[in-house]
């Protein structure tokens, strides 16, 4: 009986070790992929200014240039009628970069077609509402912007 018994608790120690060991190995199988599919979420600062590597001569007339703005793109835009205009270049569709298009005088987005008007407004396709406006200041020819 007594043989029997330590069988069965040396068994039951067994199953236990094969256990911990399975779901030890699981967790260190799928912890690092869930890490690495959900990356950590950036806080933005809530005042933030980025002096653009461009004079305000070097953009042209009726053109449009992305920028970095913190860890997003921004998009800096010379009106046909020679104003400097920012946004921020994220679609409020489906977080796309936006771009400035000469030829039609809008911000386009390339994903699903929307559409924004020289104030960032939308005017067409699926974003459900105007861009994200940032201040441009000028400072001689340097080109500063921050948000608004």
């Amino acid at each position: 009986m007594q043989i029997e018994e330590r069988v069965d608790q040396g068994r039951r120690l067994v199953n236990l070790f094969l256990g911990t060991s399975l779901g030890a190995l699981f967790i260190s199988i799928f912890y690092p992929i869930v890490k690495y599919l959900s990356p950590p979420k950036l806080a933005e600062p809530t005042s933030f200014s980025v002096t653009i590597p461009w004079k305000a001569t070097e953009v042209k007339v009726n053109s449009g240039r992305v920028f970095r703005f913190g860890s997003r793109p921004g998009l800096l835009i010379k009106t046909p009628a020679g104003e400097l205009k920012a946004f921020s270049a994220i679609c409020t569709h489906l977080d796309c970069t936006v771009q400035y298009r000469e030829d039609r005088q809008v911000i386009w987005c390339a994903c699903h077609n929307g559409v924004y008007d020289l104030n960032g407004k939308n005017i067409s396709g699926p974003p459900p509402r105007p861009l994200d406006p940032l201040q441009v200041k000028m400072r001689g020819d340097q080109i500063t912007v921050m948000k608004a």
